[in-house]
């Protein structure tokens, strides 16, 4: 609201650009109270329009006053410009004026420059022309007179000035003169050749020794085509004798007087040295040059002789021995040409490493003419290693005259290796391309020949004529996986070796990790032997475990006496084993496959021991937790006391033993009330399979009426929505199916041989990296069929380790799956099938052939197997590390 005075705050609505007087109204008289001061409102409206009127009026003739001042400064400075434009012009015209006449006051100035100029290079051609005339005349009378010395300095002055009158070619006394020059080079140079020829023809280059070194200044002024037309004539010259002694008589050219051509060189060199030296300068390096035509002459002779050498009897008539020692002096003498002219050492033939430092002048230089038929030579080894792996074959694993000791390896190995390195350092001076790539394929195939030849033979069970067969001794079979962990590294390292003097164009192509792998497979089933030999020692145990009455237990003791006696048969057996094993990785190994392989056996045994009770099946529950007390401690059990067990080995334990679990926790509870046995399944075997349930069934000794209301009450919970998503069968109890019965119960054939378990797909492995006891079987263990039984399922591809069959994949065999063994091995007598499912490899047999492909095959799945499953505790396999304890 307008104050009395008629002022307006700067905040009144009345300066709203969206003023609405009614609302402003409404507001100034919002009460009745307040229509007393309508008059001094209306006053003070009224003196506020009027001063805004006045405002208004004065500012529209302050804005009138302003328009004018500046339409008067426009028009000022348009007539500034109009006078500004005729001075610019004018400055224009008077500055091209100026130019115009400094140029005219300087066009004298620059045709004197000019003139100056052109004087001065006429003056200076002029020069030019006197001195090359005067030298041209004197280099004429001194060519003449032959002082060579002299003519080579003023040579170099006529060469050079000519190069200043190229552009006055077209002055005929120009051209005249550049002729005379140059047939006066020619003359030179034919003049010098021909007192070379004619010197060299009289033999009198010690009475001219002088005129000819002044004479090869001449041709180092007449330039490089002068020079190189003098070294090639006098290479040729010095060598024309040799060509004609060994290339045309065959008998000296032939490869057994090789030593001669050299010989005869060396004798060339040191005439050279005596007499011809001094003749050429030393930027020439005029004894290197005629090395080079030596070489070249004599590599292309070598090319032509081996050529003939080969067509003839189809390469029957070269003798390897001869190509050796002819090839062994050529590299020599290389060696020899290397020293004198580069200083840059080659190592021999004979030697494992060479310094290179600096690249070779004359490496190859000869020797690349043997290159090519360096195959025979690659031959002549493999014929040399094929006699070898036999006899190794043949030689005991140690030497009787040799105590035993934890870390010795098979005496061949190292002699094999020692063999391939020499041959290796010789191959990498011969050739460093093809030859190599064929030599590496060669040690590959008699690496695969020692692994499967010579390691595997002893380690295999062989018939002796007798029962029991004949067993490797445990130092043997110690020192062969002693000596495929060694074969392991090396092969490795030899890999390396040859990748690191092939050329790079064939590295690819070398690959010896099969070979490792094959090896690494040796260590694996040297490892399953040691595990065998405990199996074998425990079999008594199994055989009591299963003539034990489990149906007639009335309560639950301490644990069975089979189990005590098992405890110490095993730590007797593993106590032996482990004291010989050096390396933690392998005592590590050996623990781990012993303990699969009691679990999968106790598994086994007890579908072999129908009927079991609730109270038998706790027993067997508190046997296998004792065994697996027991087995904590089996890993150091050579060790210090108070020594921590690591623990990684204890939870492998505990999972490998956690396996009996869900079959015992499931066969002690009771068939009434039969919910309780039907959840129990669910829970514990964890699958929808009425095979495997009506299994359990039968190891409860359940009649088959007894049974029929159980299996409508499975399928009906099976249905439920809980339990809809577990898997169609158990890995676990697929395998596997319970006839017969036990003997102390009243159910048959017993242990001895009567009823047991029938495999219906085979029993392989029940898990990773497991080993299966030949309990599995009530018959009595036949040693004679072991070798056989293991060479079928080598042939047939099982692989106990979980790797699977060859042609499959890893993944489609699942954790806790067993391997199915063929029908052949279904076939055969049950200890010798228990055998074959824990074998993955071939072993030889006297007298027999063995599958190589599928055998190696076998070998490399093992072996990469086995370095994924003891990956984990020994740091990179085949060393020598170990972790920490906690693992």
């Amino acid at each position: 609201m307008p104050q009395l005075n008629g002022t307006v705050p700067p905040t009144s609505p009345l300066n709203s650009a969206d003023y609405n007087p009614v609302d402003h109204l409404n507001a100034i008289f919002s009460h009745p109270s307040s229509l007393s001061s309508i008059a001094k409102t209306s006053d003070a409206l009224g003196t506020y329009q009027d001063e805004l009127d006045e405002e208004i009026a004065a500012l529209v003739q302050h804005q009138s006053i302003t328009d004018v001042e500046s339409v008067k400064s426009i028009r000022a400075a348009k007539d500034d410009l109009a006078d500004l434009f005729p001075k610019v012009e004018d400055v224009r015209a008077r500055a091209m004026q100026t130019e115009e006449a400094i140029t005219e006051m300087t066009a004298d100035i620059k045709r004197l420059d000019n003139t100056k100029k052109n004087l001065t290079l006429s003056m200076t051609a002029l020069k030019r022309l006197q001195m090359l005339t005067t030298a041209y005349e004197q280099l004429r009378g001194l060519s003449s007179s032959r002082q060579y010395k002299e003519c080579a300095q003023l040579l170099q002055a006529v060469i050079q000035l000519m190069t200043h009158f190229k552009s006055y070619r077209s002055i005929d006394q120009i051209a005249t003169l550049g002729r005379n020059v140059s047939d006066l080079q020619r003359e030179l140079l034919e003049q010098v050749c021909e007192d070379f020829e004619v010197t060299f023809a009289k033999a009198e280059v010690a009475q001219r020794r002088g005129v000819l070194a002044e004479a090869c200044l001449v041709m180092d002024a007449l330039g490089d085509n002068a020079r190189s037309r003098l070294i090639t004539w006098y290479c040729n010259t010095q060598l024309r004798e040799y060509r004609q002694v060994f290339r045309g008589n065959e008998e000296a050219g032939s490869l057994d007087n090789i030593s001669r051509r050299y010989a005869w060189f060396k004798r060339m060199l040191k005439t050279y040295d005596d007499e011809h030296a001094v003749m050429f300068p030393a930027n020439w390096r005029m004894n290197e040059m005629l090395a080079n035509a030596f070489c070249e002459g004599t590599r292309d002779d070598f090319k032509s002789i081996l050529s003939r050498s080969i067509r003839k009897d189809d390469g029957l008539s070269l003798d390897v021995d001869l190509l050796l020692s002819c090839l062994q002096e050529t590299l020599d003498f290389e060696h020899s040409l290397e020293r004198r002219f580069n200083n840059a050492s080659r190592a021999s033939i004979d030697t494992l490493s060479s310094d290179s430092e600096k690249a070779p002048v004359f490496s190859q230089a000869i020797s690349e003419a043997f290159e090519p038929y360096l195959s025979v030579w690659v031959e002549a080894q493999d014929k040399k290693l094929s006699t070898m792996i036999p006899q190794y074959r043949q030689q005991p694993p140690k030497p009787p005259d040799e105590e035993f000791s934890p870390q010795m390896v098979v005496p061949s190995s190292i002699e094999l290796f020692n063999f391939y390195r020499l041959t290796l350092a010789q191959c990498a001076k011969l050739s460093t391309g093809a030859r190599l790539v064929e030599l590496s394929k060669v040690f590959a195939k008699y690496l695969d020949q020692y692994a499967q030849q010579v390691l595997l033979f002893y380690v295999s069970e062989r018939p002796s004529g007798q029962t029991p067969s004949r067993f490797p001794q445990l130092e043997d079979t110690i020192l062969v996986l002693n000596t495929a962990d060694y074969c392991f590294n090396t092969c490795t390292q030899l890999e390396e070796k040859i990748k690191g003097r092939i050329d790079e164009g064939y590295k690819e192509m070398v690959d010896l990790q099969s070979q490792a792998d094959a090896f690494m497979g040796i260590a694996s089933a040297t490892v399953r032997a040691l595990v065998r030999r405990v199996e074998v020692d425990i079999e008594r145990t199994w055989r009591e475990m299963r003539n034990t009455g489990w149906s007639k237990m009335e309560m639950v003791g301490d644990q069975s006496s089979w189990v005590a006696e098992m405890l110490s048969r095993i730590k007797e057996r593993a106590s032996e084993v482990l004291g010989m094993l050096h390396k933690q990785q392998y005592a590590r190994a050996f623990c781990d496959n012993l303990v699969d392989s009691i679990a999968n056996a106790f598994i086994v045994s007890i579908f072999q021991c129908k009927p079991i009770s609730e109270v038998g099946a706790e027993q067997m529950l508190l046997d296998s937790y004792a065994l697996k007390k027991g087995f904590e401690e089996l890993l150091n059990i050579n060790a210090q006391p108070n020594t921590s067990t690591p623990a990684g080995y204890i939870r492998r334990v505990n999972q490998t033993m956690s396996r009996l679990d869900p079959i015992l926790k499931t066969l002690q509870v009771r068939p009434s009330p039969p919910e309780a046995l039907v959840q129990a399944y669910l829970i514990h075997i964890a699958d929808r399979s009425d095979t495997n349930f009506r299994k359990i069934l039968d190891l409860k000794g359940l009649r088959k009426q007894d049974q029929s209301h159980l299996m409508e009450l499975f399928q009906a919970h099976r249905a439920s929505p809980r339990n809809e998503k577990l898997p169609p069968t158990s890995a676990l109890l697929a395998p596997l199916a319970v006839t017969g019965g036990n003997t102390a119960a009243g159910g048959g054939g017993g242990g001895g041989g009567g009823g047991g378990p029938i495999l219906t797909s085979g029993i392989g492995h029940l898990s990773s990296a497991a080993t299966l006891s030949t309990s599995n079987l009530p018959a009595r263990f036949d040693p004679s069929t072991f070798g056989s039984a293991i060479m079928n399922a080598a042939r047939d591809g099982v692989d106990r380790l979980g790797t699977p069959t060859l042609g499959t994949t890893p993944s489609h065999t699942p954790a806790g799956a067993m391997t199915p063994l063929t029908q052949q091995q279904q076939q055969q007598p049950p200890a010798a099938a228990a055998a074959a499912g824990r074998a993955s490899f071939d072993l030889p047999t006297p007298g027999g052939t063995m599958g190589t492909t599928n055998l190696n095959e076998n070998l490399r799945n093992i072996g990469k197997f086995f370095k994924r499953d003891i990956g984990g505790f020994g740091g990179r396999f085949g060393g020598g590390g170990s972790k920490t304890a906690e693992e």
